[in-house]
């Protein structure tokens, strides 16, 4: 297993593969960490996903770990979706780095995960990327802008001012508005997603993902097999092993099965020309 600290563009990462796999285009999950984390904390995901022969690229958020800026939480927490909104911006970066570093081409089946601010991440840039195969998320909040007006409305009743003008509001809204998966959820277009979540969790809300879930399952009725809701009645924010492991292993299955039905379309279309070469 090889893990190396690399700086893609501005972005310090972790890449984890396989050594003897290094060197191929194999598939990819970008691995997205939690608030007032670090992209090494979830080296046991990665550890998971590269043994079944993933390619697993954990980058920092801003403000976190090695790009951290010596804010105590409640200052962090201000720029929280602003963290969130550059990552998202980010993936992209990651995604066309990828590309130009050889390690993908348009057939590589590409995977995102997630857990708390890095499940929030995830369903964004799901709402904001077609390049996008397979996600996993956990502890994640689709509904961006609720879950922002919710969090000003506790803090200001707990006495903290937020210094964010009403104007400054409604412009984080708005952006935010544009990548609310729970607002546009057409935007999964049945695309394979793992949702786990702690019922007791009180930091990102059980229940806004569990109606998402709920709602969404009409558009998987064609294809149940790609979307998996995982609640877990005893837990609160922090997942489980047994979460955990359920989360690398559906995304494997997925990312992996793409990379086996891409190989057999590219050998009938290498049939097919052979075929008509002969014929000519």
């Amino acid at each position: 297993m090889i893990i190396r600290s690399e700086q893609w563009r501005e972005i310090p990462v972790l890449h984890i593969v396989e050594q003897s796999k290094e060197a191929e285009r194999i598939p990819v999950v970008l691995f997205f960490h939690g608030f007032t984390s670090a992209k090494e904390h979830n080296l046991h995901y990665a550890y998971n996903l590269a043994k079944q022969g993933i390619r697993v690229i954990l980058p920092e958020a801003k403000l976190h770990g090695d790009r951290s800026e010596s804010l105590d939480e409640f200052q962090l927490a201000l720029n929280f979706w602003e963290i969130v909104l550059n990552s998202i911006k980010e993936a992209d970066m990651l995604y066309e780095e990828l590309h130009r570093k050889g390690l993908a081409d348009d057939s590589t089946p590409i995977g995102m995960a997630g857990t708390s601010m890095g499940g929030i991440t995830t369903f964004g840039c799901l709402a904001s990327y077609d390049w996008i195969d397979a996600a996993s998320v956990m502890m994640g909040s689709p509904a961006f802008t609720r879950l922002a007006k919710g969090q000003i409305a506790y803090a200001e009743r707990g006495g903290r001012k937020i210094p964010v003008s009403a104007e400054e509001r409604e412009k984080l809204f708005t952006a935010l508005d544009q990548v609310d998966l729970s607002k546009n959820a057409r935007r999964l277009h049945q695309r394979p997603l793992f949702m786990w979540h702690g019922e007791q969790d009180t930091m990102v809300p059980f229940e806004i993902t569990k109606d998402f879930y709920e709602e969404i399952q009409q558009d998987y009725e064609d294809h149940p097999e790609r979307l998996k809701w995982m609640p877990d009645e005893n837990a609160g924010h922090t997942v489980s092993r047994k979460g955990m492991l359920a989360s690398v292993d559906w995304l494997a299955q997925h990312l992996l099965a793409r990379q086996y039905v891409g190989k057999i379309e590219s050998s009938h279309i290498r049939e097919e020309h052979s075929d008509e070469r002969r014929r000519n």
